[in-house]
Parts: C-alpha cells; structure tokens; sequence
C-alpha cells in the first residue's frame, strides 16, 4: 500500500513508519516544511492547504497530528490549540479527499480514550457512550471532523490511552521512576488506558487491511490500574515505589490535566480488535514497560 502519514515524525508516527515500510508498504510524509525527499510533501493544515492530488494517489491516509496531551499546564491557550490542531489537520485532510477524483479506501485518524470521561468501576468498549470534560468534548469533535472524508472511504477512529514508548507520557515519568520518586497518584486505584508503541503501531498497520470501520479501542488487552502502571515501571528500572501523589496536589497543580490525564478511571477494553483477530505482542503492562527500558 501506499501510505499518506500526516504526524509521521511524532512517536506514533515514526514506529508507524518503521513498521509499514519494514512490511513492504511505502510511505509518504507530510511536512509543514519543504521536503527534502520525494517521499515528503509539504502541507499547511492551520491554512487548510493540500495538494490534493495527493489523495488520489495513495491508497490510505493517516492522521497521527495534533498539539500534544502530555504538554503541562493546560492553559486556556494551549486548551484551545489542541482542540484547533486536531481540527484543522482533520479538516484539511478530508476537504482534499472530497476534492479528488478517486479518493483513499481508508482513513485512519488519531482520537483518545478521553471520550469516555471519568467511569470508574465501568467496563469500557466502543458502544460505550460519552463521557463528560474537556476531552470528551475534543474527541467528539475530532472524530465528526474525521467522518467528514467521502462516503466510500472507510474511517476508522482510533481510541488511544498512555502510550507507553519513548516520549509522550513517559517523557516525565521514567525519570522520575529512575530517580526512586514514582508512587500512587491519588488513590492509584483509578485504571489507565495502556498499550505499548509497537503495539499502538501495529493495530494501526492492521487497521489499514481490515474492514473495522467507526471507533476502534488501541489499549493493551488487560486493564491495568495507575498504581499497576507505575509500579511496573518502577520495578523495570529496578528502583522503589511508594512515594505518594495525593489528589489535592495533583487538582491543584494542574487542574483540568491533572483530573482528566491523571486521576480519571477508565477501564477500557480493546474488544473490536480482540474480535478482529489482532494478536497483542505486550498483553500486560509489566511487558511493555520490561521493554521499554530493555530497547532504551
């Protein structure tokens, strides 16, 4: 297949890129730059600008882009820009698919776990309805913008939780792990949405060819707990956990981040691409993070 990438050389991205073009696919990339190569195209998706002749040249578009969660404080600023961000790529990617004359069999574009909101206790999948937040709110608009493409493209909108590879969420935790500080954020008994990056990658290659279409949950298969996940990590890098987070600091510090990245309860369950036959490579969190210091 050839593959059009919009974020390629983000975390998700560049193993996205890695793993198509290690299985035969070639690979396009959009840049907000000029290209330096013939496989990158510029774009400027804050003034909705595409080539879209693009679009009927390629067989899939993916859309990984998009102003980055984990950048703490949450402003009312940066609140806004990743909302914008989400929408003006999403939109100047389905405005050049109507435009061309055969447009991409399919589009997979970036969402989150946000949907859900705070469900503690609840057993998450893709029926599930909305939650309530901020988050709640971009991914809403997010995926609408994504269903914009034209009706014979197959959108698939892909709900992603704590990624754990090198960058994103685990740019401040894993220091913090090395140095003996990570602990119980809040109660810690609060689940978080996991899934390694090759596995995040991966679902995203299976995606490609399979003929899932509409919400589709990318969390590793056993739900983990906050305290599970750091305590993975801590015990990956061989260090002591324990040092304790309380909720009060955490709403304090950072506010609508801090509630809804950090202390939310979501346990959600990958059950499309379980039922669609995708084989997880890390199926418990301690796996991923093994791996991840072990690559490191």
């Amino acid at each position: 297949m050839r593959v059009l990438i919009a974020g390629a050389s983000g975390m998700i991205g560049t193993e996205l890129t890695r793993q198509l073009e290690e299985a035969g696919h070639e690979v396009w990339r959009l840049v907000r730059r000029a290209p330096r190569s013939d496989d990158e195209f510029n774009w400027a998706p804050t003034a909705r600008m595409l080539d879209f002749t693009l679009m009927e040249r390629a067989d899939a578009v993916v859309n990984l882009s998009g102003a980055s969660l984990s950048r703490l404080p949450w402003t009312s600023g940066y609140k806004r820009e990743i909302l914008a961000s989400r929408l003006e790529a999403t939109h100047t990617l389905t405005d050049a698919m109507r435009m061309a004359a055969h447009a991409p069999g399919v589009f997979v574009s970036g969402s989150a776990v946000g949907f859900y909101g705070d469900r503690p206790g609840q057993k998450l999948t893709e029926t599930s309805i909305r939650g309530t937040g901020f988050l709640t709110d971009v991914v809403e608009a997010w995926e609408s913008a994504a269903h914009l493409a034209p009706e014979k493209t197959r959108v698939v909108t892909v709900r992603t939780g704590v990624v754990v590879g090198h960058g994103g969420a685990m740019t401040p935790l894993l220091p913090m792990a090395k140095l003996g500080l990570a602990g119980p954020i809040g109660t810690g008994g609060q689940h978080w949405p996991w899934v390694s990056l090759h596995d995040e990658a991966a679902a995203i290659v299976h995606l490609l060819s399979s003929s899932l279409e509409g919400p589709v949950n990318v969390v590793g298969p056993k739900p983990a707990t906050a305290d599970a996940v750091l305590r993975a990590l801590a015990s990956a890098v061989h260090r002591p956990y324990g040092l304790p987070l309380p909720e009060k600091v955490v709403t304090l510090a950072l506010q609508d981040a801090g509630r809804e990245l950090l202390l939310s309860s979501l346990k959600v369950i990958p059950e499309k691409l379980l039922a669609d036959g995708f084989e997880f490579r890390d199926r418990t969190v301690q796996d991923a993070m093994n791996r991840l210091v072990a690559e490191r």
